[in-house]
């Protein structure tokens, strides 16, 4: 694994919850994060897999072929403790600038408060002139099917966006980043070695985006079984065969520094949501 202690520090200009640094590696510009504090009340956790999420959440787009930002599991020495970090690569630079959807939407509608509501998301996609409103929702709901496959609870509409080229003028989808929201960062190995069959289950089809409907949190595996949005659907047809189950396990074996027990559970729950959009392709192949 790479050691990112000496690298070189910038200031750091990342926003968002998680401890990070900004540091030059191989003069590529990371931003590196860090094991998380403790976000849940009254629970003991000594270590967070954040990380580990990001890395194999980013990872997974790319296998299925979607642009997705660069990220290398590495470790980092402080205060006399070695952490696991994922260092991100920072797909911007002096051409090309991340403009993220909440700042599209607040400059679309200045009559309404855009939130994750899906509706509203899809309004504003469709009003904006700025963008090319076909391709972004193509891009959309490819990034939804990958979410709801590896589980990430925290897609909201200030991490993914568009990449603005200063020079051409050109907007385009930017690559998929933060997913260290995704594979149940929150468990540790104890509570996986616990689990039974029927809880493991239980987690892979009751996890929910942050998009809602109808103000509700959507049900990833339900609202993809309901089959009822066809922008949806056509992204389960773009992608389910570019999603190699065999290379994402084989994926996932050769990491070195997780233990076993995670990677059987990353494996496990992925192949069951898996399983479930394999269903539903048969059933939307046989409607079309």
């Amino acid at each position: 694994m790479i050691d990112f202690t000496n690298a070189i520090e910038q200031l750091n200009s990342y926003r968002g919850s998680e401890k990070k640094k900004t540091l030059i590696y191989n003069d590529h510009k990371y931003l590196v994060k860090f094991p998380d504090p403790i976000r849940e009340k009254n629970k003991n956790i000594s270590y967070i897999n954040n990380a580990f999420s990001e890395y194999i959440g980013s990872n997974i787009f790319k296998i299925v072929g979607i642009k997705t930002q660069n990220t290398i599991l590495g470790k980092y020495q402080y205060n006399g403790k070695e952490k696991i970090v994922c260092a991100c690569e920072d797909f911007t630079d002096e051409k090309h600038v991340l403009y993220e959807f909440e700042n599209l939407a607040l400059s679309t509608n200045p009559d309404k408060k855009i939130e994750t509501e899906l509706n509203d998301i899809m309004e504003v996609i469709e009003e904006s002139k700025m963008i090319n409103n076909i391709e972004t929702k193509e891009k959309f709901w490819d990034m939804f099917v990958i979410d709801s496959l590896i589980g990430n609870t925290d897609r909201h509409n200030g991490n993914w966006g568009f990449l603005l080229n200063k020079t051409t003028g050109k907007v385009s989808f930017s690559p998929i980043y933060d997913c260290g929201s995704c594979l149940n960062p929150m468990l540790e190995d104890e509570e996986i070695e616990n689990m039974s069959q029927i809880e493991l289950k239980n987690l892979a089809i009751n996890c929910y985006s942050c998009i809602k409907e109808n103000g509700k949190k959507i049900n990833y595996m339900s609202y993809i079984r309901q089959m009822q949005n066809e922008e949806c659907n056509n992204a389960i047809k773009r992608l389910f065969s570019n999603i190699n189950i065999e290379e994402i396990n084989k994926f996932i074996d050769n990491i070195e520094c997780i233990s076993n027990i995670r990677k059987d559970f990353y494996k496990n729950i992925i192949e069951q949501r898996y399983e479930i959009i394999k269903i539903v392709i048969a059933k939307i192949l046989t409607l079309t």
